[in-house]
């Protein structure tokens, strides 16, 4: 089975495509591929298609939901239904969707983000820029784009996105320690429009204009983010912010290094995202 939800729900069996087209059954699938593998319970399931308060009917519509996917197996398998049942398995307490060893982008993004974060932990940055540029290449748009999202579903993607802000963070921090300031420059400029309040993406923007001769630019990016944040959070800039401001002012040496990644093996949170 082969399993994409980094931008359209696309999930096939045997080559043939095997995704719903009524947004419920949909709902059902992407949940189940997303956790592959593995049982999702009957509660999870439930809370992602009817909310806190499901109707009295729900458990037996579930099962229909499962059953018109099991079909849609089974059609890809050759009408093949006793094959259908262990792909779409029936266990205590829930439903497993059993990929068989197949493709999933999660799981690859996941693998290559966690290569490039060990990559940038040892230094070696145009090996991390690569592999980490190779994660994100992954995404053809925001995660279940294409599937009308419930409570399960939006967390999912919510905790997605931010797994690729990391990966993006941390692909950029690479490519400011290999130079790349000026080739940088129109995606971060895309970038901290898009995420007006994520620190880190503004902090890479500024020392990309200032180490491109952009002093006065740099600046400039750092007083609309200090005005967005506080009118959008009533918040004021970090201090580490706050320091790379004075320094750019001051044309300090300290501005040159690029901000230092979190301390640990995995990638920094990042800060304030809107």
């Amino acid at each position: 089975m082969d399993i994409d939800v980094l931008g359209a729900l696309a999930v096939r069996e045997n080559g043939v495509s095997i995704t719903p087209t009524a947004p419920k059954p949909r709902q059902v699938l992407a949940l189940l591929a997303l956790h592959a593998d593995q049982v999702v319970p009957v509660a999870a399931l439930a809370e992602e298609l009817w909310g806190a308060a499901p109707p009295r009917s729900a458990r037996t519509t579930l099962q229909t939901y499962v059953l018109q996917l099991r079909e849609l197996i089974a059609q890809a398998l050759g009408d093949d239904r006793a094959a259908a049942k262990d792909v779409l398995m029936t266990l205590p307490g829930g439903y497993l969707l059993a990929s068989g060893g197949g493709s999933s982008d999660v799981r690859a993004f996941e693998r290559l983000a966690g290569e490039g974060y060990r990559a940038m932990d040892q230094g070696a940055f145009a090996e991390a820029a690569r592999t980490l540029g190779r994660a994100l290449a992954l995404w053809t748009g925001t995660a279940f784009a294409d599937v009308q999202a419930g409570a399960q579903l939006a967390m999912e993607a919510r905790r997605l996105e931010e797994s690729r802000l990391c990966a993006l963070d941390q692909r950029i921090e690479a490519d400011l320690r290999l130079g790349r300031h000026r080739e940088l420059l129109p995606e971060l400029t895309v970038l901290t429009s898009r995420y007006r309040t994520h620190e880190n993406l503004h902090a890479q923007f500024m020392l990309a204009l200032h180490r491109s001769g952009r002093r006065s630019e740099s600046l400039s990016v750092y007083h609309q983010l200090r005005a967005t944040l506080d009118a959008d959070l009533g918040l004021e800039p970090s201090p580490r912010l706050r320091r790379l401001q004075h320094s750019i002012q001051t044309a300090a040496p300290e501005a040159a290094p690029a901000p230092a990644p979190a301390d640990g093996a995995g990638p920094p949170t990042p800060a304030r995202v809107r």
